[in-house]
């Protein structure tokens, strides 16, 4: 996966325009103003790629002027595309694997993904460290490819999005396979309603999710217990 986002970092950003038809800009408004951010709060972009949500949350995308931010990927094409943005100079840019993060127990209150969970290679042990990343009471939001309840649509789904990725791979890329994985990952995913049962089985409660776009799209969200909970 680091390699691949490597090849395709320099037009992600772009890919990601033409793939959602812009819709993801939006989304990812939305998972900022559900995270509640408000002044003082420590937050991590996670799997943060160019940080889209770690800009929104420093408020170059949002009206949140705030929070002390770090976006952590594994990917330093990404980061190098990242730190060239605009407004990102206020942004705290690590290298980092989701799986061993390089940060104490509780550093976080929010802990951002923004199509990231899905490529973890091992989504319990991410969710461990990022729940032991967590301050009590912090909570977690992802945004990510959703599975629609309907057998018919998700087929119909997943036929597009091989398609789609096919012809966006090789015109912005030259490279027919280097969307294909997002289908693939897809179908390995849990998706918006198993990840329930996979967050709370690592100890996050308050956990739900919103789909978007007739579930093709969901955000996921869950909360470290505080004492109080745990007891």
């Amino acid at each position: 996966m680091r390699s691949l986002f490597g090849r395709v970092a320099r037009r992600y950003n772009l890919t990601n325009d033409v793939m959602s038809l812009g819709l993801h800009r939006r989304w990812k408004r939305y998972l900022l103003e559900l995270a509640g951010l408000e002044r003082g709060l420590r937050v991590l972009d996670l799997a943060a790629g160019t940080g889209d949500l770690a800009l929104g949350a420093t408020g170059t995308a949002s009206a949140t002027p705030m929070a002390s931010v770090v976006a952590a990927d594994f990917t330093p094409e990404m980061m190098r595309v990242g730190r060239k943005r605009p407004g990102a100079a206020s942004i705290h840019w690590i290298s980092g694997d989701a799986l061993d993060l390089p940060f104490p127990d509780a550093s976080f209150d929010r802990v951002l993904i923004g199509y990231g969970l899905r490529n973890f290679a091992d989504l319990s042990a991410g969710l461990g460290e990022i729940l032991r990343c967590l301050r009590p009471g912090g909570r977690l939001l992802s945004l990510d490819f959703g599975k629609p309840g309907s057998p018919v649509l998700r087929r119909l789904y997943y036929r597009y999005l091989e398609a789609s990725t096919t012809a966006v791979g090789w015109l912005l890329h030259r490279d027919v396979e280097a969307y294909l994985y997002i289908p693939e990952s897809l179908r390995r995913y849990p998706a918006q309603r198993e990840l329930i049962g996979l967050m709370q089985g690592t100890g996050f409660v308050r956990c739900g999710f919103l789909e978007l776009l007739f579930g093709t799209m969901a955000i996921n969200f869950g909360e470290r217990p505080t004492l109080a909970s745990a007891s």
